[in-house]
């Protein structure tokens, strides 16, 4: 899977610190991003969209007052992993195992074999 890319359109109508907060946010709906996923510092990304750091610490102000997401000292900006992100999440995780066993050759029987597997483990 490509690394998501936010994109700022410094002429459109949108201010930037909200088209950041909703490329994210829609990163986060879709499983692009995970729950215990790291965004990047508020100064990175600001630097990589040539915005003031003051704009993207907007948007992740508002993503977490939103409970997309939560900053700790010394941890940085994560995902959460409220419940709203668990079926995205799970069929993220669902999309990155199936192309993981098809590289590693296995048909669907032997994946699904494998996962049956791993359920039956978790409920002993």
């Amino acid at each position: 899977m490509d690394e998501p890319r936010i994109v700022v359109d410094l002429d459109a109508a949108e201010p930037p610190f909200e088209q950041v907060r909703a490329q994210l946010a829609g990163l986060i709906a879709t499983g692009r991003l995970l729950p215990g996923d790291r965004l990047p510092t508020v100064r990175a990304l600001a630097a990589d969209l040539g915005l003031a750091a003051n704009t993207v610490a907007r948007a992740y102000k508002e993503l977490e007052a939103a409970g997309l997401v939560q900053t700790r000292r010394r941890v940085g900006t994560t995902v959460t992993s409220g419940e709203h992100t668990a079926d995205v999440a799970l069929a993220a995780l669902a999309a990155k195992f199936a192309a993981a066993a098809r590289e590693a050759g296995l048909d669907t029987a032997a994946a699904i074999d494998l996962v049956r597997a791993a359920l039956r483990a978790q409920s002993t």
